[in-house]
């Protein structure tokens, strides 16, 4: 179960890295770019932390990282490419996705045994924390103000839960 849940946590922090490169990629120079990198700079540091955790717990890493490499810089730079709002979209559907997905990580942490997995508790929910962060510094940012933004949303976060069952199991 664990192994499952730090190979899984792993890749979304990997795809999330590369969602904001290709954003930045698109937007890195506009007013938008210091709010991306700000995102990007703590998604750099969860992914340290998840390589390091792999390692500590001898985990192998999801066989698709080569695909999560490709898929989430283009979804990043598609979605900047609808401007300020549609990278801002992708960034609260995606986020949103993962503070929901760590919570249910949490809930099942709490239930198996808090005190076996504090410091994985303590890493989660600090991460956590930060997915709802730069969830709401989207929302701040207009990305409910993209054309068809709740089909958009939607379509991203059905991405999300395919490719968090399928980096679990492969």
């Amino acid at each position: 179960m664990v192994h499952r849940m730090l190979r899984v946590d792993h890749a979304g922090e990997y795809g999330a890295n590369r969602i904001y490169a290709g954003q930045m990629a698109v937007l890195g120079r506009s007013k938008t770019g210091p709010f991306i990198q700000e995102m990007w700079d703590q998604e750099k540091k969860h992914l340290e932390k998840f390589n390091e955790i792999l390692a500590e717990n001898r985990v192998r890493p999801t066989a698709l990282l080569p695909f999560w490499n490709i898929a989430g810089f283009v979804l990043g730079a598609s979605s900047a490419l609808l401007g300020k709002e549609g990278a801002m979209a992708c960034t609260v559907a995606v986020e949103e996705s993962i503070t929901e997905h760590y919570n249910s990580q949490i809930r099942t942490l709490m239930e198996k045994d808090p005190e076996r997995y504090t410091e994985l508790l303590q890493v989660i929910k600090e991460f956590r924390d930060d997915e709802m962060e730069h969830h709401d510094t989207g929302l701040a940012h207009d990305a409910e103000n993209v054309p068809g933004y709740w089909l958009l949303k939607n379509a991203i976060q059905l991405g999300c839960k395919a490719a968090i069952y399928v980096s679990q199991r492969i």
